[in-house]
């Protein structure tokens, strides 16, 4: 059982750990990254925006003048940019033990990525499948390793169109996209643990969600920026339920995280249970295959 007031006080040193956390400019990404480099982890802020994520590492170490924290260009909707960003890491480090896979945009107006791809599910999943295939080989070789896929209680929404992923044929709708990119997530956590498994490796694949905080990713929907004043909580409890998958030594490989409050909207951290839907077996592995065909990089193939 999850500890009822689990919060960041709960965390050991982490010192000698190194930690990517992708969009960490502002937001939950931002407080993960904090609470983190407070503990002694090194701690890559891994953002589109470098004067953002400049800012952002100047107020972690206003806070904390022993901050170990770099700033590293990452545009997750730009396979050439994750690749750029995997390459330079591994020039820079031999190991990578916590990879937080947080970045994403929410319910913008219809655009693509770089590459063609519907912007939201290219983004928040095609963006974080690739640079973990890329990362994977640091990962495995790193005692202890996790990887945490940040999902969103708006995975309920998700149903993937295989015929029509980037919304070519279908009028679009941001919110039913926003839910598919995040039902993705869990797909992809669920079957990288399975393969962790078949594959008898030592890295937990787990997932997170923040329940209803307030973040600047949510400047697309009026209505969500008005009922934050009344129904949000702040971004340092936000980032309870990624840290706890993240750090706390009872999760195993495959949990859910979220806050414990009514409807899963605010609270200290506990394990929550995804829909029935995200859970498909069958639908994990086409994602997952149509995702090495889509990105062009493959890890853990069957």
């Amino acid at each position: 059982m999850s500890k009822q007031k689990w919060d960041s006080g709960d965390i050991p040193d982490q010192k000698g750990r190194v930690v990517i956390v992708t969009g960490s400019s502002s937001g939950i990404g931002y407080e993960t990254a904090r609470v983190l480099a407070n503990k002694n982890a090194t701690v890559v802020i891994a953002v589109r925006n470098l004067q953002k994520g400049n800012a952002a590492l100047d107020k972690i170490k206003a806070g904390y003048q022993n901050a170990d924290v770099r700033v590293m260009e990452l545009d997750l909707a730009d396979l050439e940019s994750i690749r750029n960003f995997a390459a330079e890491f591994k020039s820079n480090f031999s190991r990578l033990d916590l990879l937080i896979n947080n970045g994403g945009v929410m319910m913008p107006p219809y655009s693509k990525t770089a590459d063609g791809f519907e912007l939201q599910f290219g983004t928040n999943h095609l963006g974080h499948f690739a640079l973990t295939g890329l990362l994977l080989d640091l990962i495995e070789k790193t005692h202890d390793s996790r990887i945490v896929n940040v999902s969103s209680g708006s995975h309920t929404y998700g149903e993937l169109d295989f015929d029509d992923l980037n919304w070519e044929n279908r009028s679009y709708k941001k919110m039913k996209a926003y839910g598919d990119s995040k039902i993705a997530n869990l797909y992809f956590t669920f079957e990288l643990q399975r393969r962790f498994e078949n594959r008898n490796m030592n890295v937990i694949a787990s997932a997170a969600h923040p329940g209803w905080t307030a973040t600047e990713l949510q400047r697309h929907v009026g209505i969500f920026d008005f009922l934050n004043r009344f129904l949000a909580q702040g971004i340092e409890m936000g980032a309870l339920p990624t840290l706890y998958a993240a750090i706390a030594l009872d999760v195993k490989g495959g949990d859910y995280y979220g806050p414990s409050g009514w409807r899963e909207m605010k609270g200290c951290p506990k394990k929550v249970e995804s829909n029935e839907l995200s859970h498909s077996r069958e639908i994990a592995a086409k994602l997952w295959n149509l995702s090495e065909k889509l990105t062009g990089i493959k890890f853990l193939s069957n």
